[in-house]
């Protein structure tokens, strides 16, 4: 299943939540704080929550 984080496209399994995403897109790191995590409609949304394919996920961080 294919899923956007920042425009950049990443592959993860169906089922898998946002947090994988990020790992995958190597933005879930030590060192990195994030600050917000929006859809495409900019609602906020959390780090356990569903994806499905397509999604576009928008974070902001922080270098800590």
């Amino acid at each position: 299943m294919i899923v956007y984080v920042n425009n950049k496209e990443v592959e993860i399994i169906p089922g898998m939540k946002v947090s994988h995403a990020l790992i995958s897109a190597g933005i879930l790191k030590k060192g990195i704080y994030i600050k917000s995590m929006k859809d495409k409609w900019g609602n906020e949304i959390g780090i356990d929550g569903e994806l499905s394919e397509g999604d576009n996920i928008f974070v902001e961080i922080e270098f800590i």
